[in-house]
């Protein structure tokens, strides 16, 4: 028995250093070596990469990409705040009627028969075009105060320009 177990035991260190030789022989193959090289150029390229995103102008950068992301969604939330203030408020709604209340009356301009307009009817549109404009007012103070609570953004930006273009918009309408 210890015999026939040193035979084995002896086959099997064969089988292994015959596998070892083929392993070593398939690794000296060139399509494994140009793997190998493939390998190690990522590696390579892979730390590259790593040791760049530790230069602080990468890290000042990606820091100031997250302050955006997060300003924006701030600036998101309060916008969504203000406009839900400003539709339970019925601001928007009651312009929206006073628009709809000027365009009929507007429209009734110049029939001449049943619908014409009576001087009453002129008082009515002269108070329906105030109340508009105060209203619109009231949103863009709204909005002036969202814009003054924020940090600066790019969102910011357009939402002041349109601020501006409604002013515009306001005191033309006034004169």
């Amino acid at each position: 028995m210890v015999a026939e177990e040193k035979t084995s035991k002896l086959r099997d260190i064969k089988e292994t250093a015959s596998d070892a030789v083929e392993i070593m022989r398939q690794i000296g193959t060139p399509g494994v070596q140009e793997s190998m090289d493939k390998v190690r150029d990522t590696a390579t390229i892979a730390k590259e990469i790593m040791e760049a995103l530790k230069t602080p102008e990468i890290v000042k950068n990606i820091e100031n990409i997250r302050l955006i992301s997060e300003n924006l969604n701030e600036a998101s939330t309060k916008m969504q705040n203000t406009m839900k203030e400003l539709k339970e408020t019925g601001v928007i709604e009651e312009a929206r009627e006073l628009i709809k209340s000027a365009k009929g009356k507007i429209n009734s301009f110049g029939d001449g028969g049943e619908g014409s307009i009576s001087g009453q009817d002129l008082r009515d549109v002269t108070t329906s075009i105030r109340e508009m404009l105060v209203s619109i007012k009231g949103l863009m103070d709204e909005l002036k105060i969202t814009v003054a609570s924020s940090k600066k953004s790019e969102t910011i930006r357009n939402i002041e320009e349109t601020i501006k273009e409604a002013s515009d918009t306001y005191k033309e309408i006034v004169r």
